[in-house]
């Protein structure tokens, strides 16, 4: 099954360079093999469920351990039986 998932890690800070636990939330992607879309207001990532959902766990807690305050999660499951 494929899963999208798209989050958001606040708190934002304006302009320059991405907050810590942004970076952090993306470069676990990264590690775990995928390709996010890493953007000023969030990331979205679209993988099979047996490799995301392992990976979203690892961003929640270095997101969280890098200074985020918040993390806003919407996973959505596509039907790829079309």
């Amino acid at each position: 099954m494929m899963l999208r998932a798209e989050f958001t890690t606040e708190p934002f800070e304006g302009e320059g360079e991405p907050p810590a636990h942004a970076l952090a939330a993306r470069d676990c992607l990264l590690a775990a093999g995928l390709d996010p879309d890493f953007g000023p207001l969030g990331t979205a990532i679209t993988a099979d469920r047996e490799r995301l959902l392992p990976a979203l766990a690892e961003v929640l807690d270095k997101a969280l351990a890098s200074g985020a305050s918040r993390i806003t999660l919407q996973v959505t499951a596509e039907d790829d039986r079309v």
